[in-house]
């Protein structure tokens, strides 16, 4: 090659490498800037704690400020767009519960967003056990009184949830597709306002996370019907399960998780995932089984496949309960 053309040619490899330079440096000092993560529920439920818990390890951990940034309604169609649409560069991420990747596609003809395509997931944070909780524990004092109540009168029970297609609503539709028992539904924008309607009396009961509803079992406020679980909760031993109660087969968890936006850099997602997983096992642990949270840093199945797999799912749960799609 004669010389001027190598060295036009070396010229053009280095002023390459020099463009190129600039997106490794940045991933390696991610993150140089506050982040932020979107919450698509209103603060104060059990996704918000989460994520508010997480936000302040990581700021520790990498040097930055995680900040919370709740954007409730629709069942998460106003805030999980924000992160699909967002610049996969780490800026910009998300706590989400399972409901709004899974579920959501068989309560709604269409979605914002793909949540098996737009999104990368980072890690799954904590599994919640669901809890059917009442306010009135001279009338329901076991699965039995409640089943007894909805069967005598379809439809008249109400039971609270945070939204059409959330974990709630979908321990509803598990309760009454598997004891042939009719409720009526009444969707919040929330956990937190959920609970503050059942404990005034608006509504019978609510299928709550554990989380959201020990405060108030501890104090008294609200009366445990049972764990949707098939053992007990490590975090509540006291409260039986639903198949203790006298109503099998009602078995249903929550979790959460924190996704980035689809493209994100495998070091930054890596570095999140390594960050966030230090923290489940660490001292966070303790703190998360005592507000009924199980950490879940290192189950064997990527979170990507959970997804798939509860998509198809919850369809066919949606389905057998004669839920037509919104």
């Amino acid at each position: 090659m004669p010389p001027i053309r190598s060295l036009l040619v070396a010229l053009g490899v280095a002023s390459g490498l020099a463009l190129a330079a600039p997106s490794f440096a940045q991933q390696d000092r991610y993150p140089s800037r506050p982040v932020k993560i979107v919450v698509a529920l209103p603060a104060g439920g059990s996704v918000d704690m989460v994520a508010r818990l997480v936000g302040q390890h990581l700021a520790t951990d990498l040097g930055q400020p995680f900040v919370v940034d709740n954007r409730a309604g629709a069942s998460g169609q106003i805030g999980v767009p924000v992160v699909a649409k967002a610049a996969p560069d780490g800026y910009t991420l998300m706590v989400s519960p399972a409901s709004f990747l899974t579920t959501n596609k068989s309560i709604f003809k269409t979605l914002p967003y793909n949540p098996e395509t737009d999104f990368v997931p980072v890690t799954k944070l904590v599994n919640q056990a669901m809890v059917l909780v009442v306010r009135d524990k001279a009338r329901f004092a076991t699965a039995r009184d409640v089943l007894a109540a909805a069967k005598a009168e379809p439809g008249k029970l109400t039971y609270a949830s945070s939204g059409d297609g959330s974990p709630q609503h979908l321990a509803g539709l598990m309760f009454e597709s598997r004891t042939g028992a009719r409720l009526l539904h009444v969707p919040y924008k929330g956990g937190a306002p959920a609970i503050t309607d059942l404990m005034g009396g608006v509504v019978d009961m609510a299928f709550a996370p554990l989380p959201e509803a020990l405060p108030y079992i501890r104090t008294g406020k609200l009366h445990p019907v049972g764990v949707l679980s098939e053992r007990r909760a490590v975090s509540a031993p006291d409260i039986p399960t639903l198949r203790e109660g006298g109503v099998d087969g009602v078995v249903l968890s929550a979790w959460i998780g924190l996704l980035a936006p689809a493209k994100t850099p495998q070091p930054v997602v890596d570095r999140l995932a390594a960050s966030a997983k230090a923290m489940l096992r660490g001292d966070a642990r303790t703190r998360l089984l005592e507000i009924g949270m199980e950490p879940a840093p290192d189950e064997a199945r990527p979170l990507a496949q959970v997804i798939g797999e509860e998509i198809r799912l919850h369809a066919d749960l949606v389905k057998a309960a004669g839920l037509v799609p919104q």
